[in-house]
């Protein structure tokens, strides 16, 4: 069996117990409950980013996933957790560049909703980046008693950020998994990006993360002496769900998932010499003659409407984090 088959049934599976965060229908009934709420109020929401920052502070100076493991969850878990994993085994007393997080001016974009699981979106300012940016996070929780998680976390540039549409109490309002007005359905962009990536196509917009990252991978895969091939998954569903908010045009922001395996064979006689630290740490098996690379990718993207006069998908951002390697 290739490494790239053996990665791939590895990576744990997504709970299948988890419900989408957006559904086919526009909710999930749990219970019976069938009203139209919002997901959080606004000193709800407040807390959990305060318990999100001070959890994701103390993982990071210690280099410690156990310390957050219970704040986050989805891509930003799987991302994250690498990171810490990797860093802990290359500083197992700490992380020596620790800086703290520290996110300010919150806002928060509250959807209103039926049903379970529940989300929201923080938007805040921070101590690192460009100070305009825009740190966007998804908080979710599947039921009641849980505690709120962040699956998603992203930057935007002030001029990316779009205006939301909302009702005339100020609740936003979320797109659904199939919904018909937009030009890709949320639960498509995952399986849509990763077929773009393959063979390209006119669903996404020219781009860094799009007809640039397409032309970068042709030219490392025609270096002589080192082959490179590429698999991309969607992550659909569970905690790796996508969600969306429907934007004042008409379309959507929308925050999905994807997986990507890059596999690298030396000609004989090459060697493949792995320097980068990170990957040393999170390294299974032996570098013989291949090196198979698993990331984890969360995307903030643009969905615009089906009757827009382009409907092409635009990135805003995208997250990626190496999250396995396998040598052979």
């Amino acid at each position: 069996m290739s490494t790239l088959g053996r990665l791939r049934r590895a990576v744990p599976a997504v709970a299948a117990g988890i419900a989408l965060s957006v559904t086919v229908s526009g909710c999930v009934v749990v219970h019976g409950e069938r009203e139209f709420l919002p997901t959080a109020t606004a000193g709800e929401a407040a807390r959990a980013l305060k318990d999100f920052t001070t959890a994701y502070n103390k993982a990071d100076k210690a280099n410690d996933r156990s310390l957050d493991a219970d704040r986050v969850t989805g891509p930003l878990a799987a991302i994250d957790g690498a990171k810490l994993k990797a860093g802990h085994k290359n500083n197992p007393s700490g992380n020596p560049d620790h800086a703290p997080l520290k996110l300010t001016d919150a806002k928060f974009v509250i959807p209103k909703k039926a049903g379970w699981p529940r989300w929201f979106v923080a938007d805040t300012k921070a101590n690192k980046g460009a100070a305009d940016s825009h740190w966007l996070l998804v908080f979710t929780r599947s039921e009641a008693n849980d505690i709120w998680q962040v699956s998603y976390l992203t930057v935007l540039s002030a001029g990316d950020m779009p205006t939301f549409q909302q009702d005339k109490d100020g609740w936003a309002e979320p797109v659904t998994a199939g919904d018909a007005e937009l030009a890709v359905a949320p639960k498509e962009l995952g399986q849509s990006y990763a077929a773009y990536l393959k063979s390209g196509g006119d669903t996404f917009a020219p781009g860094t993360h799009t007809s640039a990252w397409r032309d970068l991978r042709k030219k490392n895969a025609r270096k002589p002496g080192l082959a490179r091939q590429y698999v991309d998954e969607a992550l659909p569903s569970g905690d790796y769900a996508p969600v969306g908010l429907r934007t004042s045009d008409g379309g959507a922001l929308v925050f999905f998932s994807t997986r990507h395996f890059e596999k690298q064979t030396a000609a004989p006689g090459v060697d493949i010499n792995v320097t980068d630290p990170n990957i040393k740490a999170l390294l299974t098996g032996e570098v013989k003659q291949s090196l198979t690379l698993e990331f984890v990718s969360n995307q903030a993207v643009l969905d615009p409407s089906r009757t827009a006069s382009d409907r092409k998908v635009e990135f805003l951002s995208r997250v990626q984090g190496l999250t396995g390697a396998q040598g052979e």
